[in-house]
């Protein structure tokens, strides 16, 4: 399998390139980026350690190397100006995504790749992507709430002082401030977490607030998330890799789940070789499901907006 990541000359695409790397799964990593020399020497840094790790192809290219790539994972993105709002970083990234896209059908791209969006905001541009490239919408897919989740469940173990793979917790709706986290799904070596010793209300509380603050946190101490976001995406580009059809909060069109519609956000998503198998709906708290509908709600207002 070829995975190309547009954007990979940046913190979060050469971060995926290297948990690909590491990953020892797909056979070739190409990188893209509009800053062609910091481009190459990221694709040479993963090159050197190659004898190390796994017998991959591993270059940097334009644009146009995408037309035989398996998978084209964007990651290319601006970030927020001083005294900017959300919706003018918004508009901004809507209209490079755009431009991103414009040299996409250019160059073009093969009838079954999957299109993977971490640009941000994901859940917007996974839409855009879906409606501008005329690929099948099971196609499309963005990294929604993955990121979010593992965040969740590390947090959950680091506070609790459990092993991290034994955190079982997910967070649906958008990749921004109203994601939901489903606290009636989370379990802790299959244990319900709500009855695990020293989970309390406040518990719940404090650790949800800081997980909605942590990428704010991560760009404040170090400039941008790198390592976490490298390891989400190449879990999700596994998953398609293997077509191990894992359970994944991927964000991608709504067709009726939980009653939302025309829009692109994470519920429980099926992903495996041809993207989006299946959306699984589950019995939610009632302030859950209120909670996803209004997240749905959100993102159909800021897709009104920006994509007119």
């Amino acid at each position: 399998m070829k995975v190309s990541i547009i954007g990979g000359g940046g913190l979060v695409g050469s971060c995926a390139g290297y948990a690909l790397q590491l990953g020892r799964i797909v056979r070739e990593i190409a990188l893209i980026d509009v800053n062609q020399e910091m481009c190459q020497g990221q694709a040479l840094d993963l090159l050197h350690g190659a004898a190390l790790v796994a017998d991959q192809k591993i270059s940097a290219e334009t644009t146009a190397g995408c037309a035989n790539a398996d998978v084209i994972c964007i990651t290319a993105g601006l970030r927020r100006k001083p005294d900017e709002s959300r919706l003018d970083l918004i508009n901004r990234n809507v209209a490079l995504f755009r431009n991103i896209l414009a040299d996409l059908k250019k160059t073009g791209y093969r009838k079954d790749a999957i299109v993977f969006v971490v640009s941000n905001p994901v859940d917007v541009l996974t839409y855009l992507a879906m409606h501008e490239l005329g690929l099948p919408a099971n196609q499309v897919i963005g990294l929604g709430t993955v990121l979010d989740t593992v965040r969740l469940r590390s947090l959950i173990s680091d506070r609790l002082q459990v092993p991290p793979t034994q955190v079982s917790a997910i967070i649906f709706g958008e990749h921004g401030d109203s994601m939901v986290p489903i606290w009636s799904a989370a379990q802790i070596g299959g244990l319900p977490l709500e009855k695990y010793p020293g989970v309390t209300a406040s518990f719940i509380s404090e650790i949800e607030k800081r997980t909605r603050g942590s990428g704010a946190e991560v760009i404040k101490k170090k400039g941008g998330a790198g390592f976490a976001v490298g390891v989400s995406i190449a879990d999700v580009i596994h998953s398609i890799a293997l077509d191990q059809r894992r359970i994944m909060p991927v964000s991608s069109l709504q067709n009726g789940v939980y009653g939302i519609r025309d829009v692109c956000l994470s519920v429980p998503t099926v992903v495996g070789r041809k993207g989006v198998l299946e959306q699984i709906e589950i019995e939610l708290w009632p302030k859950e499901k209120t909670g996803l509908q209004n997240s749905a709600k959100v993102l159909r207002e800021t897709v009104d907006k920006v994509l007119q």
